[in-house]
């Protein structure tokens, strides 16, 4: 079996992807299959893994349900692909979002947040760095984080804005600890992605700030110098960047993604 260009010989080719059932899961996890990598499509609706694992270009990908909240089902599941298959590169990219003003949010709310967007990266990052240490790859770690990671002047998702920041501070956290064990660990930074997550957000800043969804839209659109909305295919070709031999001595770096309506 010949060996893919984005991957070493001691470094299996599989790919386990959280949130892959839509948007820019099902993005990366449709780069990664054209760039060669075997793909583990996870999300917590099973049937949107599946249709997303049979969509993908060549052979021998696999699809789960994974509830990134369950550090349990995160770990047997990094464990399944690393003794079956070879665990070379995990993604977590599974999040969530809703708007409110600040003083609107609902503790409820706040957890949410948190237990998906932070939680479940930090459950996912330690389930697959344990697999590899104790299968011993060197693999890599990608985490989704977001341009509301680097700013806090994001209108009405202060517990979003909350829980990337930490995905930022996590990623520099697992990297360092990692390295050791020749994981590296990094983050992309979407900015104004075009995904069904972004068109509930049109309606709910539309309400909340008194505009109207192609209003918001277009504000998005003069935010960003390139001057268009992001498709979920630019975050996975990020990803798939980071994923390859080619990113191999970088670690605990946030990419922006973003167009340039966040530059740092």
């Amino acid at each position: 079996m010949s060996t893919p260009a984005n991957s070493t010989p001691d470094t299996p080719s599989t790919v386990v992807v959280t949130g892959a059932g839509s948007g820019i899961g099902r993005a990366i996890a449709t780069t990664l299959a054209e760039r060669g990598r075997r793909v583990v499509a996870t999300d917590i609706d099973v049937a949107a893994a599946d249709e997303t694992a049979s969509s993908l270009s060549g052979s021998g990908h696999e699809s789960a349900r994974l509830d990134v909240t369950d550090p349990a089902q995160a770990s047997a599941l990094a464990d399944d692909v690393a003794d079956r298959i070879g665990l070379g590169a995990w993604v977590s990219n599974a999040g969530i979002s809703a708007m409110a003003h600040f003083v609107d949010i609902s503790a409820e709310q706040l957890d949410r947040s948190l237990d998906v967007n932070l939680k479940g990266v930090f459950f996912c990052g330690q389930a697959a760095a344990r697999a590899m240490i104790r299968t011993g790859v060197r693999g890599t770690i990608v985490n989704t984080a977001s341009m509301a990671a680097k700013q806090g002047r994001v209108p009405f998702l202060a517990d979003y804005v909350a829980s990337k920041f930490g995905v930022l501070g996590l990623t520099q956290a697992m990297a360092f600890e990692l390295a050791a064990h020749g994981i590296t660990v990094n983050s992309v930074c979407p900015g104004f992605v075009a995904t069904p997550m972004q068109t509930r957000e049109l309606e709910w800043e539309a309400k909340l700030s008194g505009s109207t969804p192609d209003g918001v839209r277009q504000s998005w659109i003069d935010a960003t110098p390139l001057g268009r909305l992001q498709t979920p295919d630019d975050v996975a070709r990020a990803v798939a960047f980071l994923v390859s031999e080619d990113a191999r001595f970088i670690t605990g770096e946030a990419l922006s993604v973003n167009g340039g309506a966040y530059m740092d």
